[in-house]
């Protein structure tokens, strides 16, 4: 099933809504039947078809069937953020007295989810360096039940080898959810690997736009049928038929964006990688990145995310240079059309500032749909303020 079938076709009965070419958004609570036995049929097929829209929705449903198809699953669940998609597939897997093992610095809120949330009822996880595969197996419990794989990580863009983390996983017959927001499927398709449960933060590329918070999680029918029943019902963390159509409609440029993407951050990478005032970049498309080949085994394209250290005295410094820089906005997220900064300085406070989880002199950069030019110059400027 080719990319541009997916995005543009599967899922799309235009017939069924007047041949409009876009979807409408099916704005509505639930939906009404025309007899009893219409009803019954349709409570008892509740996951896959439109009843009330906790559960399913027509727009939703459209878009459901698109993620699962690009990351080449047999089904996917789409939720209000991808902390609800992460939220959802953890707590499927695990109960109390068990253990999970994950790689050191995730997306923030997973680690708030695995070593403070879950240990408030009996669930413990340990970090590792996931750089080494090996380390996943040293650390299994006899108590364990999930490997959580986020690749690349998040700030400093650490790999895992999901090659690798699979097999062990398979050996110990441990359950594998992986975190693919970074390289997209189009770039990376964890399942494909043999990766149980794979989770997006859908605000990110997959929307594109900066106007839509969502969250997807793929993986087999048995195991999403399991969790919309219980994890997803139960809590409520459901997306609103008008996200899930903004996130539609930005998957339509998806392939167009990561293009562009790929062929600007590099330009830009190597401009701060060549400049006296930037100490390190962290980029796994970068040949410095010492897990260079492993990124190009395992993801098509460079993507639009990476950091940098920049050769600063103090924070002061750091926080002169974010503040001069024009083309790049200072914000929390990424993915979208435009250029983001989020310096790590910003983690700093009086309280922790022996305690904070990167050097105050990191930066995350994400590149947008911009001219290289126009950025590199915006660089230069606000470099040369330090």
């Amino acid at each position: 099933m080719d990319i541009s079938y997916i995005i543009n076709e599967l899922g799309e009965e235009r017939e069924n809504y007047l041949y409009s070419v876009a979807p409408p958004i099916f704005q509505t609570a639930m939906s009404c039947f025309p007899s009893v036995e219409a009803m019954r049929q349709s409570l008892a097929k509740e996951s896959e078809t439109p009843f009330y829209t906790r559960g399913n929705n027509a727009t939703t449903d459209i878009l459901r069937k698109k993620m699962a198809a690009l990351e080449e699953t047999e089904d996917a669940l789409i939720f209000a953020s991808g902390s609800a998609a992460i939220a959802a597939a953890v707590l499927s897997v695990v109960e109390t007295g068990d253990h999970i093992v994950c790689m050191q610095k995730p997306y923030s809120w997973t680690n708030k989810l695995l070593n403070l949330w879950l240990k408030r009822f009996g669930v413990s996880a340990t970090m590792i360096d996931g750089t080494k595969p090996e380390n996943y197996e040293k650390a299994i419990q006899p108590n364990t039940k999930l490997l959580f794989l986020e690749t690349p990580n998040s700030f400093t863009f650490e790999l895992q080898d999901i090659e690798a983390v699979v097999k062990i996983a398979r050996k110990y017959n441990l359950t594998t959810i992986l975190d693919n927001s970074y390289a997209t499927p189009l770039n990376q398709k964890p399942a494909t690997i043999g990766v149980d449960m794979v989770v997006h933060s859908a605000t990110k590329y997959l929307a594109g736009h900066s106007d839509a918070v969502g969250g997807v999680l793929c993986g087999k029918k048995v195991h999403l049928k399991k969790i919309f029943e219980s994890e997803f019902m139960t809590i409520g963390g459901i997306i609103s038929p008008f996200n899930a159509w903004l996130i539609l409609r930005g998957l339509r440029t998806l392939p167009i964006r990561m293009q562009r993407v790929a062929e600007t951050t590099p330009k830009i990478v190597n401009f701060l990688a060549s400049h006296p005032k930037v100490s390190k970049i962290y980029y796994p498309f970068h040949p410095s990145h010492p897990q260079f080949e492993l990124a190009k085994k395992q993801m098509k394209a460079p993507t639009g995310q990476f950091s940098i250290e920049l050769k600063a005295d103090n924070m002061q410094a750091v926080e002169r240079f974010c503040n001069n820089l024009r083309r790049f906005l200072l914000a929390a997220s990424w993915g979208s059309y435009e250029s983001l900064i989020f310096p790590a300085c910003t983690l700093y406070t009086s309280e922790n500032y022996a305690s904070a989880p990167f050097h105050w002199s990191l930066i995350r950069f994400y590149i947008g749909l911009e001219e290289s030019d126009a950025l590199i110059a915006d660089l230069e400027q606000a470099l040369a303020q330090i």
